[in-house]
């Protein structure tokens, strides 16, 4: 078993591993060009706000969830921006267990809250895509990031 969370890529692995639905919450800045990044403090990378859905609650609630506790934001969801979902990728956690991540990304904006760090994180800030170049992002969310700044009016399914 790894001892840090693992990405494995190959043809259909996510076949070994459970579904797991997550939520991604992108937050830009007043000038629309940079967006919202915690540095999570298990692994140090920088991600959106994100987290898996709990039972009994609606990917909306599981998004403004995990941004208040992430953030200490408050936000209200305004568009859905995609959903991934990945077969070649696979992440495999430190107990050993194996996930296919099934991620819907949304657009949110800030309606209250004071931005800080929590328990899950370490830093925060706005970053550009071309200031992303130089961080150690998580998964594809760099990926999620241009998706959402291209403003499409449908979402994008991949």
């Amino acid at each position: 078993m790894p001892k840090v969370t693992t990405i494995h890529h190959g043809e259909r692995i996510a076949k070994e591993a459970q579904i797991r639905l997550g939520c991604s919450a992108i937050i830009l800045d007043e000038s629309k060009n940079k967006v919202l990044l915690t540095e999570r403090a298990d692994n140090k990378e920088w991600c959106l706000p994100s987290g898996g859905v709990d039972s009994g609650e609606t990917v909306e609630e599981t998004c403004i969830r995990e941004v208040y506790e992430e953030t200490g934001l408050n936000v209200r969801v305004t568009r859905l921006v995609g959903v991934y979902s990945d077969p070649h990728r696979m992440v495999e956690y430190p107990d050993g267990n194996k996930a296919h991540i099934i991620a819907m990304s949304f657009e949110a904006e800030i309606i209250g809250g004071e931005l800080g760090i929590s328990d899950e994180t370490t830093d925060f800030g706005y970053f550009t895509l071309n200031e992303m170049d130089d961080l150690d992002m998580l998964l594809n969310h760099k990926e999620r990031i241009a998706d959402a700044l291209e403003n499409s009016k449908k979402a994008i399914i991949k």
